[in-house]
């Protein structure tokens, strides 16, 4: 009976890790080339397709600092406007292929990672991203400022549009707290 258990548990893990996609979307590309020192520090969520880790969140900002090991440590943090209190999560990131593809897999629960896939960029700045998850499920617009530019917001859901992301239903993420760690 014990290997019988032992034998479903390892079933429903590898089930479970295979449901936790790294690869980009079908049709989608992450950034080639990438730079990660220009990506490390703050972004600050502009908006975001809804999720249950991330609901009824507001003021999210991510922090990325590189590792002794070349992992990247992910700081996730939001203001909890349910409970009135800031929230924070620490993952771990590390790049799918080559370090020069914005293409990597994220783990804030232990072995199950899911995929972080730079598919827009500020090039010339690093002021503003498109990232997508591993499916269309998931899209986030992040800025180093808590305020994006009418324009840049707007060519960025376009594109968004067009990639085949629900932009209708993204939630346009309040940034007027200041966090306390500021």
């Amino acid at each position: 009976m014990t290997s019988f258990r032992s034998t479903v548990f390892i079933l429903l893990l590898a089930l479970a890790q295979a449901g936790c996609s790294t690869a980009p979307p079908e049709g989608l590309h992450s950034v080639t080339p990438f730079d990660l020192d220009r990506y490390l520090g703050r972004w600050y969520e502009i908006a975001r397709l809804d999720h249950s880790f991330e609901r009824g969140m507001s003021d999210v900002n991510a922090t990325y600092q590189l590792q002794e090991d070349g992992s990247v440590k992910v700081i996730n943090r939001g203001y909890d406007t349910q409970r009135q209190t800031w929230k924070e999560a620490i993952g771990r990131a590390l790049f799918v292929g080559d370090r020069q593809t914005a293409s990597l897999k994220v783990s804030f629960f232990g072995p199950f990672y899911g995929g972080y896939h730079v598919i827009a960029l500020d090039r010339q700045n690093y002021r503003w991203s498109l990232v997508a998850g591993p499916d269309r499920d998931y899209l986030w617009i992040l800025a180093r400022d808590k305020t994006l530019p009418a324009e840049s917001r707007e060519q960025l859901v376009s594109q968004a549009r067009a990639l085949g992301f629900a932009t209708d239903k993204l939630i346009w993420v309040d940034q007027a707290r200041i966090d306390p760690r500021e």
